[in-house]
């Protein structure tokens, strides 16, 4: 997808992602007939440990046609549980997948698709944003390789709202902050589109508001809705555009530290975009927009996640000092469309600010 200004007037390519989605409070209801749609008669369920009630609830409400529940699935998708998933769906004769949780459940679900090619149902109960894109992740040997690949987009998602009223407030939190990690990047993407930009503004605007209103009543499915709606979107952007800084600082600490996934990308968003938004002043004027008016986005989402009482420092996660050096080196490795350059010394300033909990700034670590 590209996009340019030619004369005053807008050209540019978009691609639809082709999926269904149902969405609405007891959506689920309609798995059986999203199966149906699809002809699947033998689906593997798989969830994480900590969802395996969920997941024996929705392998109940398919009878027969749940072939087995795989409560497996873990962070950043090692190699060896892709693996051995991959092969418990080929002995079990599974002929699509369901994937039920968040992140690292539709993660597992895409490294069986990216194998076996088996169609994936997504049913998700965090706001990830997964479910929306083609993106895969593996991690072996201390890195977490990505690429892109039709074949693991999930064929279709069910939203249903009530299954996250049961995520604990935290985890909304940071889930919620991952999401809008996607579509921060999304708008200064080399590859953003003017459809693009306007779903990454309105999913902003609908998590940053739904959050606050979770943690004060945990249960409103009103507010879940929003909140999941932009989950939703904010996941779509990340699916059509080119990751940047941001997403591959988080991989390099998940990959390479085992650092909490969701959390990851809470801590470092607001330092990503601090470095990144005075290079990027069309999204910066989008994400104005969707906070309220914020003059400085960067530092409103650094105050939002401390009002709503997110981790504050790599430090807190479990980073080490001395691996600033080490994700530091890794991270400039890389080859991506940032819209300001990157060295050496901006991304270890940018880590030590971010390990140590400062307040983000353009030029980090001075």
């Amino acid at each position: 997808m590209t996009t340019q200004k030619t004369n005053d007037r807008l050209d540019f390519s978009y691609q639809a992602l082709p999926m269904r989605v149902k969405f609405g409070v007891g959506s689920l209801k309609q798995l059986p007939s999203e199966l149906d749609a699809l002809d699947l008669k033998r689906v593997l369920v798989i969830c994480s440990p900590e969802q395996q009630s969920t997941g024996q609830m929705v392998a109940d409400a398919l009878g027969d046609r749940a072939v087995g529940i795989l409560p497996e699935a873990v962070m950043h998708v090692p190699e060896e549980a892709a693996q051995s998933a991959s092969d418990k769906a080929k002995e079990l004769g599974a002929d699509g997948c369901v994937t039920v949780g968040g992140g690292s459940a539709i993660g597992l679900g895409k490294a069986i698709a990216l194998k076996h090619g088996l169609p994936i149902i997504a049913v998700p109960t965090t706001y990830a944003g997964s479910e929306m894109t083609p993106v895969w992740g593996l991690t072996s040997n201390g890195r977490k390789q990505t690429g892109k690949d039709p074949r693991v987009l999930p064929t279709s998602v069910v939203y249903d709202p009530s299954l996250s009223a049961t995520l604990p407030v935290g985890m909304s939190v940071t889930s919620g902050i991952n999401a809008i990690a996607h579509a921060v990047e999304a708008l200064y993407a080399p590859d953003a589109t003017p459809i693009i930009s306007l779903m990454a503004e309105e999913g902003v605007k609908a998590l940053t508001n739904a959050l606050p209103l979770i943690v004060n009543d945990p249960e409103d499915l009103e507010v879940r809705s929003q909140a999941l709606y932009g989950s939703w979107l904010c996941g779509a952007t990340l699916g059509a555009t080119t990751m940047s800084l941001h997403h591959k600082l988080c991989h390099a600490l998940g990959g390479t530290l085992n650092l909490p996934h969701a959390q990851t990308h809470t801590v470092v968003l607001p330092y990503a975009l601090a470095f990144n938004q005075v290079a990027a002043p069309e999204a910066k004027a989008a994400l104005s927009r969707a906070l309220s008016g914020a003059q400085d986005p960067a530092l409103e989402l650094w105050h939002l996640g401390e009002k709503l009482g997110a981790p504050r420092s790599l430090a807190e996660l479990g980073m080490k000092q001395e691996d600033i050096q080490v994700i530091a080196e890794e991270v400039v490795g890389y080859s991506y469309g940032n819209p300001r350059p990157i060295d050496l010394e901006s991304i270890r300033g940018l880590l030590t600010d971010a390990w140590q909990g400062n307040q983000p700034k353009a030029n980090p670590g001075n």
